[in-house]
């Protein structure tokens, strides 16, 4: 295998690639559909979140909280009437600060405090407004603080908004669509037009050619992953842990995509099993969109493990600890399709000497 020819393959990929309706349609179609629905569904140019705040005892995350551009703050006098706010969804976040507050957090010691959060509210404005209340403190203190932040959910707490339900799908949608059918199409018109045995009569290897096609896939679908979250203001509060999960999920779609590209004839039966198999690959995200249904279900499926992570960070501000175990299952999964891969291409080398 020579990477001098790997690069010149891809560069050839990169150059022809937006000659080809697939390769333009796997960029074209997440942006609008991303577009859309943020349009349709009021959260491209959604306000900014909105906290109330009861504070028993004038404290200085009170007036932290004002200086902010990022958070529209409203203050409360009692509990009940921020509750009745949150409820009714005048406020994504409702936090109570107890007498003496300050005093705890500077001193560090262990301290309960209670935030009321509307079971509708966008989960980006629930992570956001949960990251930074944690982080002003943390700057009130001068250090971690030991504070607990228990939340009690008000008003439908089952009605989770369409845009959070629907993410899940725009992301896998993105990332397999080029990442699987760039790949997968591009081996497979190599072969119906005979070119993949002019290519391994030159010193280029099946490895060579599939490596550049694979790369392709890989950097369509990290690429594609990266803006349409960004589009949907979804990145979270640890983006380069986010980026990470893009690119273990566009290693598995590109790993699916040389699969199929060897094993697979024509484009033909390769739309026909995306449509009769996309259960396989969409099945979480679509178990997702319901949350009446079992969530535990999403496990059988293997994309489970790239999209439940994603979901977590984004929505649900989890770092590390929350995903590792789903990580690793990921990695595991990628590692063992690349040794199909490797079968794969016994058969490529075959079927092109």
């Amino acid at each position: 295998m020579s990477l001098q020819r790997v690069a010149i393959l891809l560069g050839k990929e990169l150059w022809y690639g937006p000659k080809n309706f697939i390769f333009i349609f796997a960029i074209v179609l997440p942006v609008v559909l991303s577009l859309v629905l943020s349009l349709a569904l009021g959260t491209l140019f959604s306000e900014k979140p909105r906290l109330g705040i009861v504070d028993e005892d004038s404290s200085q995350l009170v007036t932290m909280f004002e200086e902010l551009d990022s958070v529209d703050y409203e203050e409360y006098a009692t509990i009940s009437d921020i509750k009745q706010a949150v409820e009714s969804g005048g406020l994504d976040m409702g936090l109570v600060l107890p007498d003496g507050f300050d005093n705890s957090v500077i001193r560090g010691e262990g301290l309960e405090i209670t935030a009321y959060i509307w079971g509708e509210s966008l989960a980006k404005n629930r992570t956001i407004l949960g990251v930074t209340v944690a982080n002003l403190i943390r700057e009130m203190a001068g250090q971690e603080a030991p504070v607990d932040i228990v939340t009690i959910a008000l008003g439908d707490e089952v009605s989770v908004p369409w845009s959070d339900r629907l993410l899940p799908l725009i992301v896998l949608m993105t990332v397999f669509l080029g990442g699987l059918f760039i790949p997968a199409i591009s081996v497979i018109n190599e072969k119906e037009k005979k070119t993949l045995e002019a290519l391994v009569i030159t010193p280029t290897s099946i490895g060579d050619i599939f490596l550049a096609k694979g790369l392709l896939g890989f950097i369509l679908s990290l690429s594609m992953g990266i803006l349409v979250l960004v589009l949907n203001q979804a990145f979270g509060a640890q983006p380069l842990l986010l980026i990470m999960m893009l690119a273990l999920g566009a290693v598995m779609a590109s790993e699916i995509g040389l699969i199929c590209g060897a094993l697979i004839k024509d484009t033909t039966i390769l739309f026909t099993i995306w449509k009769t198999g996309g259960i396989l690959l969409f099945g979480p995200a679509l178990i997702y969109m319901f949350p009446n249904i079992p969530q535990w279900i999403g496990r059988v499926f293997p994309t489970y493990y790239f999209v439940d992570p994603v979901v977590a960070i984004s929505q649900r501000g989890s770092g590390w600890p929350e995903i590792a175990t789903n990580v690793f299952i990921l990695i595991g999964l990628d590692i063992i399709l690349f040794g199909v891969v490797g079968l794969v291409l016994k058969r490529a080398r075959q079927f092109a000497t």
